[in-house]
């Protein structure tokens, strides 16, 4: 689909444990990279609407208003099925792993009493059926509030014009012609007009997208939905317990066979990241949830597809503190998110990776994977499932 309207772009900083060099013009120094096997400590996937916003404010675009429609394009559907995962105990965290992150480390002990979860993400169905019955408004249809976006900005950062506080989302965009892995805005673009309903802009549909995850979806968008059907969103010790699916010192959902052996595991991407996506898991972009082989508790799409949104604040030295703190039973994360690269916006958790990872880049559906997420900022690959406890009896 070809849009008719401009994006907004942005650079982003790409900090990478071993050092690369930036002068390369080409896919096939990308391609050299990745075969060296480089790795992030920030992700590609960490982006935020202030960075967005603030290089905008720099290299001012044409703006783009968004042509807002308010109906609902799918039907709405309530239903959602959850199955028990049990109590138990696990060594939380990576083992010593060439793919793995510092934040993945130290593994540690943790105790997860048993609750019921949701057999796969959200839907654009379920979500719809949500904002049917409240008319909740996620944040990527508000105007973005600039007293809270002024805070996560650096200090005497002018106010912009009301055109680009204009309601919009992060949406990915292939492109063929990316020069280096450090410069973000090469394939992430602030949309304005892409929210949940219009996952590419204005002018695009959830329309035959019934069960795909729902996506632009915000910490406070998400907190919404399970307020609404009497849910919660997972700890980070309860999704990671869970996608481990009742196996212990395991890569991934399904155990260490690896993606690219035996039968399609989940969607990710295939071929060289971000020039072209071979599509050999069967999907270019979304895969409709339940496309893939359950793990061992009966739960779906564990790795890949889309980001998952948990409850935890993010503190990359949080895992330190709970093998030196003893922290074991239901840990539910810091108090605070700690961030220094972006101290002043506000980061939660995210897991599960999604179908922009591969395991020359970013690897991130290995099951111990984590990462900061930007609460206020929406984007086209992440979304989240619900969880519940279980009714206590006298």
């Amino acid at each position: 689909m070809i849009m008719n309207h401009k994006r907004l772009q942005f650079p982003l900083i790409f900090i990478f444990v071993t050092m690369l060099s930036c002068d390369d013009n080409g896919s096939k120094k990308i391609a050299d990279l990745q075969k060296k096997g480089s790795k992030c400590e920030k992700s590609c996937c960490d982006q935020s609407r202030a960075e967005a916003i603030n290089k905008t404010l720099q290299n001012r675009g044409d703006s783009i208003r968004s042509r807002e429609s308010y109906s609902i394009p799918v039907t709405p559907d309530s239903s959602s099925n959850m199955v028990l995962i049990p109590a138990g105990d696990f060594l939380m965290g990576s083992k010593a792993s060439k793919m793995a992150l510092a934040r993945e480390f130290p593994k540690h002990q943790v105790q997860v009493s048993a609750f019921y979860m949701d057999i796969h993400e959200v839907t654009n169905a379920q979500y719809a059926a949500f904002i049917e019955a409240t008319g909740y408004q996620t944040m990527a249809e508000r105007p973005i509030n600039w007293t809270v976006l002024k805070e996560q900005l650096p200090e005497d950062t002018p106010k912009p014009t009301s055109d680009l506080l204009q309601p919009g989302s992060m949406v990915f965009t292939p492109n063929k012609e990316v020069f280096n892995l450090i410069d973000f805005s090469q394939w992430w673009r602030w949309v304005q007009g892409a929210n949940w309903k219009h996952p590419f802009g204005p002018e695009s549909s959830i329309k035959g997208k019934e069960n795909e995850p729902v996506v632009h979806i915000c910490y406070e968008d998400a907190i919404a939905y399970t307020e609404w059907c009497g849910k919660r969103l997972p700890t980070e010790a309860e999704w990671e317990w869970a996608a481990r699916g009742g196996l212990k010192k395991k890569t991934y959902p399904w155990g260490n066979e690896p993606l690219d052996e035996g039968s399609q595991k989940c969607n990710y991407w295939t071929g060289l990241f971000p020039v072209k996506n071979t599509a050999i898991d069967g999907y270019e972009g979304l895969a409709p949830v339940m496309t893939y082989k359950a793990n061992g508790y009966g739960l779906y799409d564990m790795a890949g597809n889309v980001w998952e949104i948990c409850s935890d604040w993010y503190d990359e030295n949080y895992y330190q503190r709970c093998l030196d703190e003893l922290i074991i039973n239901n840990p539910s994360g810091p108090d605070t998110w700690y961030y220094p690269r972006e101290p002043q916006d506000p980061k939660r958790v995210v897991r599960g990776g999604s179908f922009l990872c591969n395991d020359s880049y970013c690897s991130s559906y290995r099951v111990s994977a984590r990462m900061p997420y930007s609460q206020d900022t929406g984007m086209s690959h992440t979304g989240f499932r619900c969880v519940k406890d279980l009714e206590k009896t006298d």
